[in-house]
């Protein structure tokens, strides 16, 4: 197992326990350390969402239980064609419903996917190897030079049912998220606004990217930087 492969898995879980990560971490200080901080930060989150419940008291009901009586069943097959009516229109409703309702825009499916990936936003100073940015990068797709900063994350991720190469910099305030959008075409800049977190959609070409980092970010600079070293090559 090397270092990218290490850093992936306990990215998808902190918890370890997975093939060669003993080994691997007795011989990588780096990545232990990596282990320890991913670990301490999903620590903190299942701390911030235990609750404590109380226990669940139940009254005495020995003396106040009340038998019913024998109710007559319905055998008249008018209400049965009735009830029957009124379920299958129940289920024409939920269906429209579902149907009618309104998709996530790709804004809001970016702060979703943002959600579910914590352990992307770590702040180190070691990078991905070449050979892991190559796999992520998509090079059919899209021509990206390498040095607009240190890389230390890349997966791809699914967004708005396309695979797109999902990479985290390193910025002056914290990690910087770039989303490779080759095919997600917007026709002007779109802001992106989250809890902790700002950014933008910036159309490029014919696709979008997404650059988003914390709050205070200077994220103009990043903005340059992509659109000099991005090339989609379609």
């Amino acid at each position: 197992m090397n270092c990218d492969e290490f850093r992936q898995a306990v990215a998808e879980d902190p918890a370890g326990g997975f093939a060669g990560e003993p080994e691997h971490a007795a011989d990588c200080a780096e990545c232990r350390a990596y282990r320890s901080r991913l670990q301490r930060f999903d620590n903190q989150i299942l701390g911030a969402l235990e609750v404590a419940v109380p226990a669940l008291k139940l009254p005495d009901l020995a003396d106040t239980v009340v038998p019913l009586t024998r109710q007559r069943i319905w055998r008249n097959p008018v209400w049965l064609g009735l009830a029957a009516s009124v379920a299958l229109l129940a289920v024409f409703a939920i269906n429209w419903l579902q149907i009618g309702a309104s998709p996530q825009s790709l804004t809001e499916q970016i702060i979703a996917h943002l959600d579910h990936e914590p352990g992307a936003l770590v702040v180190t100073d070691v990078a991905i190897s070449d050979r892991r940015f190559a796999a992520v990068a998509r090079p059919a797709l899209v021509d990206m030079d390498r040095s607009i900063g240190l890389i230390s994350y890349a997966m791809s991720c699914k967004i708005n049912g396309h695979e797109v190469p999902h990479l985290v910099v390193q910025g002056a305030k914290g990690p910087i998220t770039i989303l490779l959008m080759p095919e997600e075409f917007v026709a002007a800049a779109t802001a992106i606004e989250g809890a902790s977190i700002a950014g933008m959609i910036l159309p490029v070409g014919k696709g979008s990217i997404a650059i988003i980092g914390t709050r205070g970010e200077a994220l103009e600079h990043w903005h340059q930087q992509v659109l000099e070293k991005v090339h989609w090559k379609t």
